[in-house]
């Protein structure tokens, strides 16, 4: 098939240091490659890809000081990408609902994987004037705050098998890797850690609009013996991070739509310990690949329990469900629908709607 994959611009494909959509976007392009798809992934341009890259700005925007209006970026890019649309057997958009007024009067072949939360009451204005939009969710339990919409799959996120290993033989500390925002609870994972009497080291970035909340909850609490601040981390480190912890802290407390850092850390054999929020029992078997909680006394307990877990049974749970290999096929599948059955939206169709 020819495929086109449209990236956000906020990050390279794959990002530099954190960044959960390129990210996704990155493997999936790859692995459609390796699967025999002539691709072109339209991205940023210090991004690498197997793909044809069509770079629609120098470098990634939230690395560029001379950024001051992503938007004008992002519909530079859609204005590139309906220019070449016809040259695709299916156009795959990454970028939310910032394409439906375009692709609902051209009439393409498209489909739109939405990575974010949809639990925000501003969205419904979107989704309601456009319900039939072709789109595919990362979780079950992210569809829920807009279940009406033309939902044509679920597809959970993969990483390339080989991207990180098996680690056997963890070292004594506990891993919390993300955002520094209130809704990823670091203050918990730290709480967990010193309750246990474990070390744990936390691999984060902390953005312009959490520093407040860093500065107020997390910065002091960074103070005590056990906790260690190591930073934004990229991919060339989270072997030795995520594979050297005995388990991954994941102590949410919002609707998260998927949480690569848990499939990650399974990769490297390292169970999750995970409270019971938005996609977490989809992703966590409990008992396998790590253990839900719902409560800190459960949380606390629960680090001895995954100290005992099986790590290959970890890495096992991984490979059965979480790879991009799994993942490419999967959308695969969805791309033949949609093409199969000609325009979802014919021009006509899409106006008079």
């Amino acid at each position: 098939m020819r495929i086109a994959q449209v990236a956000p611009l906020y990050e390279s494909v794959p990002p530099k240091l954190y960044g959960g959509t390129e990210r996704v976007v990155g493997w999936l392009t790859d692995e459609l490659v390796q699967q025999g798809h002539k691709v072109t992934l339209f991205a940023s341009g210090d991004s690498k890809t197997l793909a044809d890259l069509v770079p629609v700005c120098p470098r990634a925007l939230r690395l560029d000081p001379g950024c001051v209006d992503s938007l004008v970026h992002h519909v530079a890019m859609l204005e590139t990408v309906f220019r070449q649309a016809e040259d695709f057997d299916i156009v795959h958009f990454h970028v939310d609902y910032l394409h439906f007024p375009l692709s609902r009067r051209t009439g393409i072949c498209r489909l739109t994987t939405l990575h974010g939360r949809l639990d925000i009451p501003d969205l419904k204005a979107i989704y309601n004037l456009m319900p039939d939009e072709p789109v595919v969710s990362i979780s079950d339990s992210q569809r829920v705050p807009l279940k009406d919409n033309n939902w044509l799959a679920t597809v959970y996120h993969g990483l390339p098998d080989k991207q990180l290993r098996l680690d056997e033989n963890p070292g004594g500390y506990l891993a919390f890797l993300g955002r520094l925002s209130p809704e990823k609870r670091a203050d918990r994972a730290i709480q967990i850690a010193i309750r246990s009497g474990v070390p744990i080291r936390i691999a984060a970035k902390v953005d312009r609009v959490d520093r407040a909340y860093f500065e107020a909850t997390i910065r002091p609490l960074l103070a005590h013996p056990l906790v260690e601040y190591i930073g934004e981390i990229g991919d060339d480190r989270k072997q030795e991070f995520l594979g050297g912890a005995m388990a991954l802290l994941f102590p949410i407390d919002w609707p998260e739509p998927f949480g690569l850092a848990m499939i990650e850390a399974m990769a490297c054999g390292t169970p999750v310990i995970a409270w019971r929020c938005g996609s977490v029992p989809e992703v966590v078997d409990d008992g396998i690949t790590g253990v839900i909680v719902d409560d800190m006394d459960t949380a606390v307990a629960a680090v001895d329990t995954a100290r005992k877990m099986s790590r290959a049974d970890c890495r096992r749970g991984f490979e059965e469900r979480f790879t991009a290999a799994r993942m490419a096929r999967d959308y695969v599948r969805v791309y033949r629908r949609i093409v199969g059955k000609g325009e979802p939206n014919s021009r006509e169709s899409a106006i008079a709607s």
